[in-house]
């Protein structure tokens, strides 16, 4: 008997936990003028928006509002991607420099395997094998950090890639939805017209 209590409080708190995130979730994503993504905004005013026959009649204050939100989020966008453009180009500076250091000391190594056993290392001088253990000490890093800038490097290209994607699907979105929602709008006033014509026709009559 006790046990099967148990059970049953159980099951009573998992559902009333199951019910409160589904809820908590719904409220999340219900759409919003002031918030949300693109696509919710253009589904709030879609359902929003007052029914006119088989048109959509919607505000123009909503179209203003959704206009600026729009250019918003593209003007973000391309300030994110000046940003991952301005942040390529200066890892691209920065590993074609290492390129540079790199041969230069390969350079060097490659001058050292051919001269004596003692060499003049900063004024002193030291025996060739510690000299070629620095060397390549110093190749080694220089090759670590070349690694570590280009794998940065295609970090930022991939972003500035998607950034750019991300800002042609934007404003081919945007368009299209005010396409979209001009065309419903002038159906709707032509629509109107003709009713308020026809209404004016009978009084005539």
């Amino acid at each position: 008997m006790m046990k099967t209590r148990k059970n049953l409080l159980t099951t009573l708190v998992l559902s009333l936990f199951l019910s409160v995130v589904v809820s908590a979730q719904e409220k999340e994503e219900e759409p919003s003028l002031n918030d949300g993504s693109i696509d919710k905004q253009f589904e709030y005013i879609m359902t929003e928006a007052n029914n006119y026959r088989n048109y959509k009649v919607v505000k123009t204050a909503w179209l203003n509002t959704l206009k600026k939100n729009t250019l918003d989020s593209i003007a973000r966008l391309e300030n994110e991607l000046a940003s991952s453009q301005d942040l390529t180009s200066k890892q691209k500076s920065e590993i074609d420099g290492l390129k540079t250091e790199l041969a230069n000391t390969n350079a060097q190594l490659s001058n050292v395997t051919e001269e004596k056993d003692s060499i003049s290392f900063f004024g002193s001088l030291i025996d060739k094998p510690v000299y070629k253990s620095i060397m390549w000490g110093i190749v080694a890093a220089l090759t670590l950090v070349l690694l570590l800038f280009i794998y940065k490097f295609k970090n930022a290209n991939a972003v500035t890639q998607e950034a750019k994607q991300s800002l042609a699907e934007l404003e081919q979105e945007y368009e299209e939805h005010r396409r979209k929602a001009l065309e419903r709008e002038q159906k709707a006033r032509r629509q109107l017209q003709d009713e308020i014509n026809k209404q004016k026709m009978q009084k005539s009559k």
